[in-house]
């Protein structure tokens, strides 16, 4: 048994109702639930919500809403580790249990149904714990600076003068979702914890969306995407 589990509570501060804010047509929520379902893989695909409203529009786009999120995780504090707790055990008060999960975020609108359906048998034929989409910084970390008693310096001198194609690409989370074994989450607690396998992706495929700026960029290379 899969399930898929897209966080979605309603005290967005810095985009006010950002996820079910319009992107591109359609209330970006909309996406993840869309993908999830058209991916063929999950037997249930749930919105784990504070927010009536969120809840209908959820339902609307073919997503669960079993119950209600508990006021401990939707505050300011909880963490996606908090969540994904609390909705398994719910499951399990109901004698229903996975062998495979998926956390997907619900402003993640690059997400589709054929990367999630692989990304979940990547994960399945391997001995992994998690996988874990990510992207890389586009520039080499190792030549970073940082500004100290108002000057400016190499964070690691000993790569100022190294090419930067003979640096370690380094890799960051890509924010979209996670593919992960629920008896394995539940044993470390903490999804980058375990072993994890990567899905790598582009640059164009992935977009943090923080301000209304990243909305508008999102919105472009979604575009640019399907155009």
């Amino acid at each position: 048994m899969k399930i898929a589990i897209i966080t979605a509570r309603g005290g967005s501060k810095r985009i006010p109702r950002k996820n079910i804010k319009d992107f591109c047509g359609k209330p970006i929520i909309a996406y993840s639930i869309e993908a999830a379902v058209r991916s063929g893989v999950f037997d249930e695909v749930m919105v784990s919500t504070d927010d009536e409203e969120i809840a209908q529009i959820a339902r609307q786009y073919g997503a669960s809403i079993p119950f209600m999120r508990s006021e401990y995780t939707s505050g300011d504090y909880a963490t996606t580790t908090d969540v994904l707790g609390e909705v398994l055990d719910e499951y399990r008060k109901k004698d229903r249990t996975f062998d495979m999960a998926a956390c997907i975020y619900p402003t993640a609108p690059f997400i589709t149904a054929d990367k999630l359906r692989d990304a979940v048998n990547t994960l399945e034929s391997s001995g992994a714990d998690t996988l874990i989409p990510v992207v890389e910084f586009s520039y080499p970390i190792q030549r970073s600076m940082v500004i100290r008693d108002e000057m400016l310096s190499f964070a690691q001198e000993e790569y100022i003068n190294t090419r930067s194609q003979d640096l370690e690409k380094h890799y960051h989370d890509a924010g979209q979702f996670y593919i992960f074994r629920p008896e394995s989450f539940q044993r470390n607690l903490n999804l980058l914890k375990g072993n994890i396998i990567p899905l790598v992706l582009s640059e164009m495929e992935v977009q943090d969306i923080d301000t209304e700026i990243d909305w508008k960029l999102a919105e472009l290379k979604y575009s640019l995407l399907k155009g």
